[in-house]
């Protein structure tokens, strides 16, 4: 005798979208669909995993900072007005109870994408001539990774090592090189941060100035006050030996007044 068992499909939950990519402050939509065997009102749960889990949806309401940003269709999840916070891994969990198979989830990644914000620059005030300079950028809160690029009185600067330019330009770190500023350096320098994701952003511009090498100018300055001394002490040489014509004629008179 052959025993019939009819074939049952599980509880089956997919999504649409595993990844979900949104600029900062729009709305995300977490897809998740579900088919079950028998239950006809199954549970559905959201749940974020970093350190710890946490639940998002729970018993037919959202938790925590959920409540009233997030609304649910079916099974799919919309956040509304992300923020960097918001991004991290979901997990949509469909339990059946009356299925064979009673649990079924999906796992959905949300990136949420922040526009680049103004920079931080670092643009040394006065560098002396002959020396080298290095000016910095960086914006720590722009995803993606924001390139950068470097302006000089809002010209902007070359990226790639021309055989003309003294200087080099990291467009991933923000980092600008001169190996030796000359005066022709000197100017208004700004960044720009840019990432693809909104408009590009700058630093207020800042103005370095490149000035005398101090010690030459000391140097120099010293040099002169040696020669002068030197000058002085010749003369003075002079007029006890007698050597100088002034001081000849004045010990010339001197004796004959003598005598």
């Amino acid at each position: 005798m052959l025993l019939y068992i009819p074939s049952s499909d599980p509880v089956t939950v997919t999504t649409s979208k595993a990844k979900v990519e949104v600029n900062e402050n729009t709305n995300a939509v977490l897809s998740c669909e579900f088919k079950t065997e028998k239950e006809t009102n199954p549970c559905v749960e959201w749940k974020k995993r970093g350190k710890d889990v946490s639940y998002v949806y729970f018993y037919g309401d959202f938790t925590g900072s959920f409540k009233g940003s997030a609304s649910i269709n079916g099974a799919t999840m919309t956040l509304r007005g992300v923020t960097q916070k918001d991004s991290g891994v979901y997990h949509c969990e469909v339990t059946a109870r009356h299925d064979k198979i009673k649990l079924g989830e999906v796992t959905v990644t949300l990136n949420v994408l922040v526009a680049p914000h103004a920079p931080s620059c670092e643009v040394p005030e006065t560098v002396m001539r002959g020396f080298s300079a290095e000016l910095r950028c960086k914006d720590k809160l722009s995803i993606p990774t924001a390139t950068y690029s470097w302006y000089k009185d809002n010209k902007p600067l070359h990226t790639s090592n021309l055989p003309e330019i003294n200087y080099t330009l990291d467009p991933k770190t923000g980092t600008l090189k001169f190996k030796v500023v000359s005066k022709s350096d000197e100017g208004q320098y700004r960044c720009e941060a840019s990432n693809g994701v909104g408009a590009p952003k700058s630093c207020a511009g800042r103005h370095m100035k490149i000035t005398e090498c101090k010690l030459i100018v000391i140097a120099i300055e010293v040099g002169a006050f040696l020669f002068l001394l030197l000058c002085c002490v010749a003369i003075c040489l002079c007029c006890r030996r007698g050597c100088c014509c002034c001081c000849r004629s004045e010990y010339h008179f001197t004796q004959t007044n003598t005598i």
